[in-house]
């Protein structure tokens, strides 16, 4: 009943055929988008015509008229709009909801081309408008029809949307990348820019930990030192890397308590990394995070002797 209620919906109240309807819910298994999804793909496929206020077969009904899932019934309505497709996946890059003004700037169309791909859009049910353009706030009908639209795109092209995007966010956007800049960071991490991810992740890490966002700090500069691994070794991947554990370090310890593995490796690994350059700050971050470990395991001896790297000595009292 819900379920041809929903048909109904779609098709103006004009009655289908019992069998269209039956093949529809069959299919549909209860569910709501896949019952709109199936009946806007048999409309649009051709195989229906309207005669005395309803429809009627066009001729034989084939299975292959009715996608046998809902992503295939995406898949083909996206399909059928191709010379607006790139659009779509350009916004489904960018996000499930968006403004007119960002896309205007990541999709470089006119005006009047960006205008008209969008209506189409709406028109068949991928996006609605809210507002008016350049006013207007789009947001995909649903998430499967952003991943749908998502999933069509090839991966060069994906990853050049995406550095596109990251690229509109700092230039155009600084407040939006100012105050948000992990999204900035997953614009270039499926960009394929690592070092540029980096940075927004770790810009992102150590404002959240600003805001004591303990697990969202952990998790953002955890992402880093993961990108980080795949660049070459040396001095600047180093001194980044040492950069990344003395913001992780207390992170985690406020997480997993002062006696953690976690938070041994993290400061056990940001020792390796110290250098003479090193501020008397970053030294004594590494030296209570070692302590803070030991002494809370009941190694009081060895929180007591702590042996120091000779890059960790110098002329420091501690």
């Amino acid at each position: 009943r819900h379920a041809a209620a929903i048909v109904a919906g779609v098709v103006g109240n004009k009655p289908l055929p019992s069998e269209i309807l039956e093949r529809i819910t069959e299919r549909a298994d209860g569910i709501p988008l896949f019952v709109e999804e199936l009946t806007k793909a048999l409309l649009e496929g051709g195989g229906l015509r309207e005669q005395d206020g309803g429809y009627v077969l066009d001729g034989p009904l084939h299975s292959s008229a009715i996608p046998s899932s809902l992503h295939a019934s995406l898949m083909a309505r996206l399909d059928r709009l191709k010379p607006v497709k790139e659009v779509a996946q350009i916004g489904a890059a960018i996000g499930r909801s968006f403004s007119y003004a960002f896309l205007a700037a990541v999709a470089r169309r006119t005006d009047t081309q960006l205008r008209e791909a969008l209506d189409r859009l709406a028109a068949a049910g991928i996006v609605t408008l809210r507002g008016a353009p350049p006013n207007a706030t789009i947001t995909f009908k649903h998430g499967l029809m952003q991943d749908a639209a998502y999933g069509t795109l090839l991966r060069v092209p994906r990853q050049q949307f995406h550095a596109r995007i990251a690229e509109v966010l700092v230039e155009q956007f600084p407040e939006t990348a100012g105050t948000q800049p992990e999204i900035v960071a997953h614009h270039y991490t499926q960009a394929g820019l690592v070092e540029p991810a980096i940075d927004f992740l770790r810009r992102a890490g150590e404002r959240a930990l600003r805001r004591s966002s303990n697990v969202e700090g952990v998790r953002h500069l955890t992402c880093a030192l993961e990108l980080l691994a795949s660049r070459p070794e040396g001095h600047e991947r180093d001194r980044l890397e040492l950069r990344l554990r003395l913001a992780l370090g207390p992170a985690m310890r406020a997480l997993k308590g002062n006696g953690a593995d976690e938070v041994w490796v993290v400061f056990s690994r940001a020792r390796e990394l110290v250098e003479d350059s090193a501020s008397v700050k970053e030294r004594m971050i590494i030296l209570h995070g070692l302590w803070s470990v030991q002494n809370m395991r009941g190694g009081q001896l060895a929180a007591h002797v702590l042996d120091t790297p000779k890059a960790m000595q110098n002329d420091h009292p501690f």
